[in-house]
């Protein structure tokens, strides 16, 4: 990652329907954005050719299926990601310590993420599926545990990045969904920050998906992120 090029630390949702429209949100938006996420949405819909498309226009791909399996399961899974050439896939930190192990055992070159807590779960949640302490406090157990597994990359809030950057140091690799620029609609998300913020926070990667997929001028939206991102890189 370059850390002087804002757009090194954007990646864009393509929660889209069906490959051409992820291409020409690509194309739109590629000057301004340098990781593209492949979710559970179009990679259903279309597999493997959604990371080719990505490949192809010289960007990154974040694979962002959030694996929870058995240990087996989780090693396989991992290997045949890791032979597309993603550079980052996610695995659930709640999968536990056995099948973080057999994941890591499984990356070669992709960097794991372990998703900590949702963005779109908050205390009330949290504690209906029996995670008791609020997001911070699982958010720090579920890194601590993906860590003693060998994982140094995290999806997390923002508003967890300062804790989790206070107890792993430079090493961690924080992922934060759940980026609104000012004035945004939340949708279904409930812990969310600006971009600025974010990166002021101890973000390495945002995850931007609505406020440019749905904006009217996608490249426009995505060129302003940019701006924000590099302004608070320069503080």
């Amino acid at each position: 990652m370059d850390e002087r090029d804002p757009g090194s630390r954007i990646a864009l949702a393509l929660d889209v329907p069906d490959l051409d429209t992820a291409e020409a949100l690509i194309e739109k938006t590629r000057e301004h954005v340098g990781t593209f996420k492949v979710g559970l949405e179009l990679y259903t819909a279309v597999g493997p050719a959604a990371v080719h498309a990505v490949h192809a226009a010289g960007a990154k791909c974040f694979l962002d299926l959030k694996l929870h399996d058995i240990p087996a399961t989780m090693g396989r899974s991992v290997a045949r990601a890791a032979s597309m050439g993603v550079a980052y896939l996610t695995v659930h930190g709640s999968a536990g310590l056995e099948a973080l192990q057999q994941a890591n055992d499984n990356a070669g070159g992709t960097r794991l993420l372990a998703v900590t807590v949702l963005t779109s779960l908050d205390a009330a949640a949290l504690d209906a599926i029996g995670l008791s302490g609020g997001p911070k406090d699982a958010a720090d157990r579920l890194a601590r545990l993906a860590w003693a597994a060998g994982l140094r990359g995290f999806v997390t809030s923002a508003h967890e990045c300062s804790l989790l950057r206070d107890a792993f140091g430079d090493a961690a690799f924080l992922v934060t969904p759940g980026i609104r620029p000012a004035g945004s609609e939340l949708g279904d998300q409930k812990r969310v920050m600006t971009p600025a913020d974010a990166i002021r926070a101890g973000a390495d990667l945002l995850v931007v998906g609505r406020p440019i997929r749905d904006a009217e001028d996608p490249a426009k939206v995505a060129t302003e992120i940019a701006r924000q991102v590099e302004l608070a890189l320069s503080q």
